[in-house]
């Protein structure tokens, strides 16, 4: 594993040449593998990409996003102004059915919530709204309920596993119940994780993934999972 000083350095070097983040003040702690981030941006997008930078780091097992987002005076806006945008927004994606989702926001916190037919369309939603002027936290609890009703084919899940580049030489279990799917085993990031599960999710039928995969690190001599 690497020493905390090195993954703070690296972790801090990455934010640092990020294009995005070169005038955010963010300050970096690691302890075993767990990167924290703080201090403040001015934006959302900003916030998560620093998160997103933090991930892609090898070494990193888990991040605590501890940013806060504070805006200028010109860029405040009251709930209700703001909630007027965010469903402008989801209005103008082609891929989202509107009423399918509910938007509730409170002092700049975002929460959507409803029901969708896609992984990709409840990661579209947050993109849609995630770069307006005023959001400071999005809490996306849009459910996936698929109208196929085939069952979950496990090797078809298995096989996109394999096929794709930054996950294909993973110890992944597999498992299907009913049209829920588990992944277990060890990968070498978060960012594989998140890939993993998002392939899981692209699956037809699939209504749920549990994702237990354990990052592990891979050049320590000893073996430390989160």
């Amino acid at each position: 594993m690497k020493h905390n000083e090195t993954l703070k350095n690296e972790v801090t070097e990455a934010i640092m040449l990020e294009p995005l983040l070169d005038t955010a003040h963010i300050e970096v702690s690691a302890n075993e593998g767990i990167v924290t981030l703080s201090g403040t941006v001015d934006s959302y997008v900003k916030k998560r990409a620093a998160e997103h930078v933090a991930g892609m780091i090898p070494g990193v097992h888990a991040v605590e996003e501890k940013i806060k987002v504070k805006f200028g005076a010109d860029e405040i806006k009251t709930d209700e102004a703001l909630a007027s945008d965010i469903l402008k927004a989801l209005a103008f994606s082609p891929d989202i059915i509107k009423d399918s989702i509910s938007v509730l926001v409170e002092d700049g916190w975002v929460t959507l919530e409803g029901k969708v037919k896609w992984i990709a369309q409840k990661e579209e939603a947050e993109r849609a709204v995630h770069h307006l002027p005023g959001v400071r936290m999005i809490t996306n609890n849009i459910s996936i309920r698929s109208e196929s009703e085939d069952d979950v084919e496990k090797a078809t899940i298995e096989n996109a596993l394999l096929r794709n580049w930054a996950i294909d030489d993973q110890e992944i279990e597999v498992s299907v119940l009913d049209n829920q799917v588990t992944l277990m085993g060890k990968v070498h990031s978060i960012y594989q994780r998140n890939t993993a599960e998002r392939i899981a999710w692209n699956a037809p039928g699939v209504c749920n993934v549990y994702n237990k995969l354990k990052i592990e690190y891979a050049d320590c001599s000893s073996e430390h999972s989160y």
